[in-house]
């Protein structure tokens, strides 16, 4: 347990959430913090939680636990009153999906329990198979509330409609499909009326709950004041960001699947979230969220002006979370360590290196900057087509880009990496997330000098089998020519001269890899 204040072995009014990086949870966290509540912030990956801006506040303290683990979840919920579940999993098969969040929310009656928590407020999709004989990623998420409102602790089960907001995956989608294509298809599940709800909604809904207590075991619906379509909001984005008219095409068949692969094509989103969106749109119809304002009493935003507050933040850089950055990190233990310690002959290592005529500081205001809009500062062209080769094989391509284009932080999905360290000015380690025969990461480092700073790029790769020993192979004429255009108009971009390099740099550099306390409390 990582503590951000002395003294805390009986916190007064503590608040737990769990899921506190995940995209609702980022955002809850911080407007805990602003009504003076004390939380302890709970999720799998504390590098994730020590980077973020409310971090450092004195009221907040900050766990790893997972909620598989009910040793360890237990010992996240001592001394808590309430605990907000926000916690859904992923796994390489829906079933897996579905066992993990049965399992968890198994784990969280029982720890529930024993803590003696005074409730417990969930928060799920909208499902019109709420019930143990549904499947798939909804199902499951209805079952989580089943198997919670189960249990002894009573619990506050709210269940959203799509979630409209900067970096949540109904604007993500919807900003990529308009924006990419002058003629958009229309299946028959886009003309279902859907209340999307804003996600600044979302929060106040959740905040309202916690002492409100005519919602204490009650299930309420949450979503926005109108019924508004997918096609209906692909027309309001395009008036909202000044784009020209697009050409809606009716198309006589739901084909939920064939229109989730073609998302997967067209946007950041792969084909299963996508698909479970879908499902959801169409479970989302005929429901009646009257009795939840009521109840909570929350002014409800509109569909147009939720699209026109995420585009102007998407636009600021103000993007507080993302779907894409939620979910664990598991560092490779072969990068935190040589492939000598490690004890694998499939390690391969290429590096290269250069002197600048600047500080650290120079130098890393471009690395935080990189990918997206931004680009990889030389041979963008081979960055595309590696991209597109990806999603061809099936992988996330260049298609997510980047949450912030000014900010970078631990979890961050970046293009087709997932950032496992920003350390300021020192080092950016990149683990990648496209389709290859093996794990690979890019690295850059930075070592102060007395006039100026050496900044060392690395590309580091487990291979699978034959497979990766040829692929990192083809690879290596790539990494000579890209690291060193690389190296060298970065060091044009930030006004440095080259006094070295960049040439190839053979030797131990341990910067270039993950520090052992990784992921370890302070």
């Amino acid at each position: 347990m990582l503590r951000c204040q002395e003294n805390m072995s009986n916190p007064p009014r503590t608040v737990a959430v769990i899921g506190a990086t995940g995209y609702v949870g980022g955002r809850l966290v911080p407007a805990l913090l602003k009504k003076g509540h004390h939380v302890r912030a709970v999720a799998r990956s504390l590098e994730k939680l020590r980077c973020r801006s409310f971090a450092a506040s004195p009221q907040l303290e900050i766990v790893a636990a997972d909620a598989l683990d009910e040793n360890r979840l237990g010992e996240a919920m001592r001394n808590c009153r309430v605990a907000y579940y926000l916690v859904t999993h992923a796994g390489t098969t829906r079933g897996d999906v579905a066992h993990k969040n049965r399992k968890a929310a198994r784990n969280m009656v029982r720890v529930a329990e024993r803590a003696g928590l005074h409730r417990i407020i969930y928060l799920g999709g909208r499902s019109a198979q709420d019930s143990f004989k549904s499947s798939g990623h909804l199902g499951s998420r209805g079952d989580v509330g089943w198997i919670l409102a189960c249990g002894k602790v009573p619990v506050t089960w709210l269940k959203a409609a799509p979630i409209l907001g900067s970096g949540s995956l109904y604007f993500e989608m919807l900003r990529a499909l308009v924006e990419r294509l002058p003629v958009l298809p229309a299946p028959r599940w886009t003309v279902t009326p859907v209340q999307a709800i804003d996600i600044g909604d979302v929060i106040a809904c959740l905040l309202e709950c916690l002492d409100n207590h005519a919602t204490i075991g009650r299930t309420l619906d949450i979503g926005g004041p109108e019924s508004v379509s997918w096609r209906d909001a692909c027309v309001v984005y395009g008036e909202e960001a000044g784009l020209p008219g697009r050409i809606i095409i009716p198309v006589p068949a739901t084909a939920p699947r064939l229109s989730a692969y073609g998302i997967s094509c067209v946007t950041p989103v792969p084909m299963r979230p996508a698909l479970s969106f879908i499902e959801g749109l169409l479970d989302d119809a005929a429901v009646d969220y009257n009795r939840a304002r009521q109840l909570i009493g929350v002014d409800m935003t509109s569909v147009r002006h939720g699209i026109r507050r995420a585009l102007q933040e998407t636009r600021q850089q103000l993007t507080q979370t993302c779907w894409s950055d939620a979910g664990e990190i598991r560092p490779p233990e072969w990068l935190a360590c040589s492939a000598a310690r490690f004890g694998s002959a499939n390690i391969y290592e290429c590096s290269y290196r250069a002197i600048l005529e600047c500080p650290p500081e120079e130098v890393w205001r471009l690395l935080k900057a990189a990918g997206g809009r931004t680009g990889w500062y030389f041979g963008n062209s081979l960055w595309k087509a590696r991209g597109l080769v990806d999603r061809l094989l099936g992988g996330v391509g260049l298609s997510r880009g980047r949450r912030s284009q000014e900010e970078i932080r631990t979890g961050d999905a970046l293009d087709f990496w997932r950032v496992l360290l920003a350390e300021e000015n020192v080092r950016l380690i990149l683990l990648a997330e496209m389709k290859t025969p093996g794990e690979a990461a890019l690295i850059f480092s930075l070592r102060r000098l007395q006039d100026g700073c050496e900044l060392v790029q690395t590309a580091r790769f487990l291979g699978r089998g034959v497979g990766g020993l040829c692929y990192w192979y083809a690879m290596a004429p790539f990494h000579a020519f890209l690291f060193q255009g690389m190296l060298k108009n970065i060091a044009y971009r930030a006004g440095c001269g080259l006094r070295a390099g960049p040439e190839k740099f053979v030797g131990p550099h341990e910067s270039c890899r993950l520090p052992s306390n990784w992921g370890q409390p302070n």
